[in-house]
C-alpha cells in the first residue's frame, strides 16, 4: 500500500509539523505502508493563474511540480495533508497546491482513497485548520480518517508529547486499516454526495469551455 505525505511547512520536515508527521508516517509504517514525503519547500507548486488551460486539457500548462505530485496521488491508496497553522490557516505553500487542484475536485478524482491531515501552532486554534484540511481531502472525493494537532512548547516540542505521539501514530495505523478495509463512513456521505452534485451540475453548466472535465463525467457515467 502507497501512502504520500504532502507537507506545507517551509522549513520541510525539519520544523514542528515535520516533526508530528514523523510519528504519524512511522504509525503508517509499522502497519505495512510505503510512504513517500513530497516537501512544498523543496518542490516548485506556483499558484493558479485562472487560465483554465486545465479545464481543457487536464494538464496545467504552468511548468513546475504539480503534475508530477498529482501523479503520485492518482497513483496511491492514500494521502496525508500536513500543514503549520499560519493565522488560523494553512501556509502559503500548501494554498498553492491547493488552488491548483480545482480539476480534482471537479472530477472527484480521489474518490476511494483515504486521507489524514497533521497541524501544527504557535498559539492554538488548531481544530479549526484540522477541519480545513478535512473538508479539502473530501472535496477531492477521499474520505478523511482523521487528524493529528497540536500547539507547541518550543521547537520540535509539544505538550504532553508522549500521547500526542501516541496519538499520531495511530491514525498513521488507522489510515492503513481503513485503506484495507476498505472502510466507509456514513457521516461523511451526505457531504460527498452534495459535493458531486454541485461538482456535476457545475461543470455541465461550464461545459462548453470545461472540455476535459465534461468528458471526465461522460466517461464516469459509462463506467
Amino acid at each position: 500500500m502507497k501512502i504520500i505525505a504532502v507537507i506545507g511547512s517551509p522549513r520541510g520536515m525539519q520544523g514542528n509539523t515535520g516533526r508530528l508527521l514523523e510519528e504519524v508516517l512511522a504509525g503508517a509504517g509499522e502497519a505495512g505502508a510505503d510512504t513517500e514525503i513530497l516537501s512544498l519547500a523543496t518542490l516548485n507548486v506556483k499558484p493558479c493563474v485562472a487560465c483554465d488551460v486545465c479545464h481543457r486539457t487536464g494538464v496545467c500548462h504552468i511548468k513546475d511540480d504539480y503534475e508530477a505530485i498529482k501523479e503520485k496521488l492518482l497513483a496511491c491508496d492514500g494521502f496525508i495533508l500536513a500543514s503549520p497553522n499560519y493565522i488560523v490557516s494553512i501556509s502559503a505553500q500548501m494554498k498553492a497546491f491547493f488552488d491548483r487542484c480545482n480539476g480534482l475536485i471537479h472530477c472527484q478524482t480521489l474518490e476511494g482513497k483515504y486521507a489524514a491531515v497533521v497541524e501544527t501552532s504557535g498559539g492554538g486554534e488548531d481544530k479549526f485548520v484540522l477541519n480545513y484540511m478535512e473538508r479539502f481531502a473530501q472535496l477531492l472525493g477521499a474520505s478523511s480518517v482523521g487528524g493529528v494537532g497540536s500547539h507547541t512548547s518550543g521547537a520540535r516540542t509539544f505538550p504532553e508529547e508522549e500521547a500526542l505521539f501516541a496519538h499520531a501514530a495511530q491514525l498513521g495505523r488507522e489510515l492503513c486499516r481503513c485503506i484495507e478495509e476498505k472502510r466507509t463512513f456514513p457521516n461523511q456521505q451526505i457531504f460527498r454526495d452534495n459535493i458531486k452534485a454541485r461538482m456535476m451540475t457545475l461543470v455541465e453548466m461550464m461545459r462548453d469551455d470545461w472540455i476535459f472535465e465534461r468528458d471526465c463525467w461522460a466517461t464516469k457515467s459509462t463506467d
